[in-house]
C-alpha cells in the first residue's frame, strides 16, 4: 500500500457558517442529520458545533440571529413544500407513463388482431 506524502485535506469553516448551521438544527421539526446532509457535512461535526454553541465557544450576532432564524424557517418550509410537490408530480408522471404504455399495448393488440382477421378472410 502506498504511503501518503501529503496530509489529509481538512476543511475549515467560518464561525458564521457554523452558527448558521447550528441555528438551523435548533429549529422545530428539523433533524440534525437533515441539516448536515443539506450542508454536506458529517452529522457528528454538526453535533460538535452544537455543543460548542451551548458552551459559548461559537457566538452569533444577536440582532442577526432573530431575523435569520425566521427567514431560515420560512426557507425550510418552502423547501419541504417543494419536495412534497416534486414527489407528487413524479408520481403523476409515472402514472401517465404507465397509462401511455397500456394504450400503446392495446393499440398493438388491436393491430395484431386486425391482421389475423384479414389473413383468415383471404
Amino acid at each position: 500500500m502506498p504511503r501518503y506524502t501529503k496530509p489529509r485535506r481538512t476543511w475549515h469553516y467560518l464561525n458564521e457558517f457554523k452558527v448558521k448551521a447550528v441555528q438551523l438544527s435548533l429549529l422545530d421539526d428539523v433533524q440534525v442529520k437533515d441539516v448536515a446532509a443539506t450542508l454536506d457535512i458529517h452529522p457528528f461535526m454538526l453535533s460538535r458545533w452544537r455543543k460548542e454553541y451551548r458552551e459559548g465557544k461559537l457566538v452569533a450576532d444577536k440582532r442577526q440571529k432573530i431575523t435569520s432564524m425566521a427567514k431560515d424557517k420560512k426557507e425550510l418550509n418552502k423547501v419541504k413544500q417543494l419536495e412534497k410537490e416534486n414527489t407528487r408530480l413524479r408520481q403523476e408522471n409515472d402514472l401517465l407513463k404507465k397509462w401511455q404504455r397500456f394504450l400503446a399495448e392495446e393499440h398493438q393488440n388491436d393491430l395484431d388482431s386486425s391482421k389475423d382477421t384479414n389473413k383468415t378472410s383471404e
